[in-house]
This record gives structure tokens, sequence and C-alpha cells, in this order.
């Protein structure tokens, strides 16, 4: 894909983007630094996307060859749904299978402004687990009843695999890539990163328990269900959103350069 460069005047990336976008970029480089931070990362690969504000077809994405700690808010590469490349600083182009996840789940769903994918251990090992999600260990994965999932058909590179991918994943908030990892959406870049906190969370705890070889007391029935539908966003609170100005301060103290 082309590269487009920032304009010859050497302007600064906040100074061409405007004001709403400019803080979009913040909280997504603070996403990307924030994945490091929690070990789910991969060197280089896997991906975070958020919609650009005011649009439907536009959304920013890492550019590839860049480690997740290395992400700034002027290092993020606009791109639309039909994967041209429309506004980037860096010297990288952008990976294609970011493009074919993140640009399906921004065309099929606009209640979606960010959408977080990764190759971590505990979330592969239990995308080739039989049984799926386990979400009924404990109360933090209760959140998770209704997770959806994807057949693996090979590395995300066939745009066509795209219709299939929002089918399954439908209004869902998260999904299990069978064989591959995990994916979330979320309605803003905050609240995405709890969802993906949380599920890896619980992938890891999944992996745990089943490591202690033991009879398990496992959560079901009414309990089950009412306690899933209290974590539902909005009926209690928007998960992640009171969160978040903590971790950016937590983000500030390690290294504030992601606001550049």
């Amino acid at each position: 894909m082309p590269v487009t460069q920032i304009n010859p005047k050497k302007q600064s990336v906040r100074e061409q983007v405007s004001k709403e976008e400019w803080e979009t970029r913040v909280n997504l480089a603070a996403c990307y630094r924030l994945m490091h931070e929690f070990g789910m990362t991969e060197m280089i690969a896997n991906h975070i996307s958020a919609r650009v504000p005011g649009t439907e077809d536009q959304f920013l994405i890492n550019a590839y060859g860049m480690l997740y700690e290395e992400m700034t808010a002027s290092s993020m590469i606009k791109i639309d749904i039909d994967g041209k490349i429309i506004f980037n600083a860096t010297d990288y182009g952008i990976n294609q299978a970011g493009y074919v996840i993140h640009s399906a789940v921004h065309a099929a769903r606009h209640d979606v402004d960010c959408v977080i994918h990764t190759h971590t251990l505990a979330g592969m090992a239990v995308s080739a687990m039989e049984c799926g999600l386990m979400s009924n260990i404990a109360q933090s994965g209760m959140r998770f009843g209704d997770v959806a999932y994807h057949d693996y058909e090979g590395p995300a590179l066939n745009l066509e695999e795209r219709e299939r991918l929002v089918k399954d994943l439908g209004d869902r908030d998260a999904m299990i890539l069978r064989n591959h990892g995990l994916l979330t959406t979320g309605p803003s870049i905050p609240e995405c990163f709890n969802n993906h906190f949380r599920l890896e969370r619980t992938c890891q705890l999944q992996v745990m328990t089943l490591q202690c070889n033991t009879k398990l007391s496992l959560a079901d029935g009414k309990v089950l269900a009412d306690t899933h539908a209290g974590f539902k966003p909005g009926v209690r609170r928007r998960w992640g959103i009171v969160e978040w100005p903590a971790l950016l301060r937590k983000l500030d103290r390690i290294d504030p350069s992601y606001r550049d």
C-alpha cells in the first residue's frame, strides 16, 4: 500500500489533524503502551484500531514495524475501509492481516470505535480448547458468558473472510479466534482495553485452573445468568471509563512520550 507522508511544511501531526482526532491518537497510543505493560504483546505483531472521530469509513492503526512500547500519537496511520492510506507520518506501512480484520469490524459495527486483537499464550491456549472459554470459573470471567467464536482460516489475508468474521462476531464485544487468539471491541478505547484485559485474565485463569488437576466447583444456573447480566455495558456502569485516567497516570509516570 502507498505511504502518504506528512506535508513538506514539516508541521507536526498534531497541527494537521482535528482536536478530536489528536485525542483519539493519544488514547490509542496509550492503549498500545498499556498492552505492553500488561504483557499482551507479540513483538511487532497484532493490532489495535480506533475509528477516526466524525467518520464511518476511516480508522487509525499501528505502523507495522514498531513495538507497542514505541507507539506514539503521531505514529498512528490513518486508513479507510478500502485500505487506502490517508495519512502516515512514519516510514512504515500497515499489517495486511490487521487491515482485513479491523476493516471488517469497523465497516459492519458502527457502534464500535475500537478493536483489539492479540496472540497471547493464554488466549491462544484457550482458542485451541474444545470446551472454549470457561467463563464460569470465577466472577471476573462471567461477563463473557456470550463470547463469540470464529474458526481458523489461516492468516487473515483473504478479504472474503471479513464477511464470516463479522457474522460470527454479531453484536458481541468479545470473540475467540479458534487456533489464533483473542479479539475484543468497544464503543471507546478505554472500554475496549478493559474488555480485552478482562478476557485475557479469564483465559489466564482458565489455563492455571486446569493445571491444578482437581475437581472444579463451577457457577451455573440463575446466579451465573444474573452475574453475566450485571456485567453488561451500562447496567451498572460503562466498564473501563473510570479506570482509564488512573491507567494514563501510570503511563505518565513510566514514559509520557506516547502523547507525542
